[in-house]
């Protein structure tokens, strides 16, 4: 399936005193952008057709895939001037670069890149700030099961704060982290179906328009998911993430796991 993938934002909640230029999904974690890391997951699972939903910062991604060097990345033979490639990150890769606007929604983004679906009956989304390890294969799998219009990963709370239940005169009862509460979080990865777009409005949002209608007439699928997720959100996550990577912490690098059943 084609993988639709919105990185034309400003990535406001991304800037910091020393970078204010670079867009979100060209942030490094370790050694490659962010947006090279959830390309690489899709791609392991055999979704290798890629739309680009640019706006902000276009030019740099452009000039990353342009520029990209597959031999300094990879092993390789050199004979005289020719380079035989041993592995390959994105050489079987379609990419579509398209711009959809400065200032456009994410519903609006999806709209201005339909033609480019060629058809397909069915595809994938994602925000393109998280990473997971999500079992993709299986993700895709439970959304045909399941018959629904779309399907988005879900994910347990993420947030650190506590829910403090407090009565009108002050007093406190019960102090609760958020994460215990049994409510699931939208995790940013969408299996869709084209019929998805008689639902989204000029201007309109994904969720808001098209998922919330969706699950007031029980044709949304939630693929519950208690790996890990984390989301490069903001300049702390995306410093959380490349400090991980730097000890040989990234569960999310799913095609560097041996394959089961594979001898070693």
């Amino acid at each position: 399936m084609k993988v639709v993938l919105f990185c034309g934002g400003y990535g406001m909640r991304m800037r910091n005193a020393h970078d204010d230029v670079t867009p979100k999904p060209m942030q490094m974690v370790g050694p490659r952008p962010l947006l090279w890391h959830i390309m690489r997951y899709y791609a392991h699972y055999g979704h290798k057709e890629f739309i680009l939903c640019l706006g902000y910062g276009a030019a740099s991604i452009k000039e990353f895939f342009l520029d990209y060097h597959e031999e300094q990345s990879n092993d390789f033979v050199l004979r005289g001037d020719e380079i035989e490639l041993l592995n390959s990150d994105i050489g079987d890769w379609s990419i579509t670069f398209v711009d959809t606007g400065l200032e456009s929604s994410i519903g609006e983004r999806l709209r201005r890149v339909r033609d480019h679906l060629d058809g397909d009956e069915y595809f994938l989304a994602n925000y393109a700030d998280v990473l997971t390890d999500a079992p993709l294969d299986k993700v895709v799998d439970a959304y045909h099961a399941s018959g629904a219009t779309a399907s988005m990963l879900v994910v347990p709370p993420q947030s650190s704060f506590h829910c403090v239940d407090v009565q009108d005169n002050g007093e406190v009862k019960q102090i609760t982290p958020v994460t215990e509460f049994p409510i699931w979080e939208n995790g940013g990865y969408f299996v869709l179906s084209q019929k998805i777009f008689d639902l989204l409005p000029p201007g309109g949002d994904l969720v808001g328009d098209v998922c919330t209608t969706l699950a007031g007439e029980g044709r949304l699928f939630g693929y519950r998911h208690e790996g890990f997720w984390k989301p490069a959100d903001t300049f702390k996550e995306r410093a959380e993430l490349d400090h991980d990577f730097a000890r040989g912490i990234h569960p999310w690098t799913v095609w560097e796991q041996p394959t089961p059943g594979a001898r070693t």
